[in-house]
C-alpha cells in the first residue's frame, strides 16, 4: 500500500513537472511570435572593448552609414518612438547600445552598432569605434545576424564595400536592408541591382529586404526575420 502511494506521488510530480515545462515552452513560442509586443528595456551602451559582457541570448545587430536612417528604421520596427535616439546631425550613435526583449527573461538582444562613414568625430575616436566594431563581431558567438542598411537612393559606396569585407573575413552573417524604399519608383528593380551587387560577398544573405521607416513599407517581413533567428 505504500508502495503505491510513493508511486502515486512520483507519477502526479511528473505530469505536473511535464506540464509546467509545456506551459513554459507555449510562452516562450508565444513571446516570440510577437517578440515586438514584448516588453523592451535598455541594456547599457558600450564604449570600450573592457564593457563587452558574455552573453548566450540570441542577438541581432544593425550596422550602417552615419545618414542612412538607422534609428528611424529601429525605432519602427520595434513600434517604440524613441527607443533609438534619432538626429539631423550624422553620427550620433557612438557606441554599442543593447536592447532586450522578452516577458521576464529576455529571449532577444537587438544591438544599435555606431554608424560609420559622415560621423563628425577625431580620426582617434572613429579608430575607437572601429575597434570596438570589430572586436564585437569577431568575439560574439551569439549574434545571429547582422542587419546592414544601405539608403536606397545610392549605389553601394566604397565605405559599404569595406564594411562588408569586413564581416565577410569576421566570418559574420549579414542580410542587406535598404532604407527610404519610398523613395524609389522601380523598388523591384532596386532591389534585384542591390542582390546582383553584393552576390560576391561569402557572408551575405541572398534575400534584400526593403523598408520605409516614413511609409510602413517592409518592416512585418523585417520583424518575422528578426523573430525566426530566436531559438
Amino acid at each position: 500500500m505504500l508502495f503505491l502511494r510513493i508511486l502515486e506521488k512520483k507519477i502526479a510530480l511528473t505530469i505536473n513537472q511535464a506540464m509546467d515545462g509545456t506551459n513554459k515552452k507555449n510562452k516562450i513560442l508565444k513571446n516570440k511570435k510577437n517578440l515586438f509586443s514584448n516588453k523592451c528595456n535598455f541594456i547599457k551602451g558600450v564604449a570600450s572593448i573592457d564593457g563587452l559582457e558574455h552573453s548566450n541570448i540570441p542577438e541581432v545587430a544593425f550596422l550602417g552609414r552615419s545618414n542612412v536612417g538607422k534609428s528611424s528604421l529601429l525605432n519602427a520596427i520595434t513600434k517604440r518612438a524613441k527607443l533609438a535616439h534619432t538626429s539631423k546631425t550624422p553620427g550620433r550613435t557612438q557606441e554599442l547600445n543593447f536592447f532586450s526583449f522578452g516577458e521576464g527573461d529576455p529571449i532577444m538582444t537587438i544591438v544599435d552598432m555606431p554608424g560609420y562613414g559622415f560621423a563628425k568625430a577625431s580620426k582617434s575616436k572613429i579608430a575607437e569605434w572601429t575597434e570596438l566594431s570589430r572586436h564585437y563581431l569577431l568575439n560574439r558567438s551569439n549574434l545571429r545576424r547582422v542587419f546592414l542598411l544601405i539608403d536606397a537612393r545610392h549605389d553601394i559606396k566604397p565605405s559599404d564595400e569595406e564594411i562588408m569585407c569586413m564581416l565577410d573575413n569576421c566570418a559574420v552573417s549579414y542580410q542587406i536592408v535598404l532604407t527610404k524604399i519610398d523613395k524609389i519608383k522601380n523598388r523591384n528593380k532596386k532591389i534585384s541591382e542591390t542582390e546582383n551587387s553584393v552576390k560576391s560577398h561569402v557572408a551575405v544573405h541572398p534575400v534584400v529586404y526593403a523598408t520605409s521607416s516614413h511609409k510602413e513599407t517592409g518592416l512585418d517581413d523585417l520583424r518575422n526575420e528578426i523573430s525566426s533567428l530566436v531559438e
